[in-house]
């Protein structure tokens, strides 16, 4: 299966700020578990879809109040059950955080299951997107 990118969008309001008056990194961490699980629920139904790792979540400058930040993501790996999600956000066409989280496909009574699903790297990004999931 190719690669998909999924996109969100979120506006930076009052209540996502932190004591600088920038995005709360808690808030940030929300909304980037949010667009992987959108990402993983896109290839298997979102009931069986369960976060079990944020690998790393790394800011590269402050997201100010009113700004709009769009979360791309994409399911970069999987394995027998797991399937890893490589989210980067923008804010103005810069890059703002990006981070891995690992999720994992369930059945009804939680318990790890496989999903059949193989994702095939086409372009150099994506190539060295699953490297650097497969180092996680």
């Amino acid at each position: 299966m190719k690669m998909q990118t999924l996109t969100i969008h979120h506006l930076v309001k009052g209540e996502d700020l932190n004591h600088h008056n920038t995005l709360y990194a808690g808030r940030g961490a929300e909304w980037l578990v949010e667009a992987g699980f959108i990402a993983a629920s896109n290839l298997v139904p979102p009931q069986y879809v369960l976060c079990l790792k944020i690998h790393g979540m790394t800011f590269s400058r402050p997201v100010d109040p009113g700004e709009v930040i769009r979360f791309d993501s994409r399911i970069v790996l999987t394995g027998r059950s797991r399937l890893v999600a490589y989210i980067k956000a923008t804010t103005k066409g810069e890059q703002t955080v990006d981070g891995f989280i690992t999720f994992v496909y369930i059945d009804d009574h939680g318990k790890s299951r496989p999903h059949g699903i193989t994702i095939e790297a086409e372009t150099a990004e994506e190539i060295e997107l699953q490297e650097r999931a497969r180092q996680l």
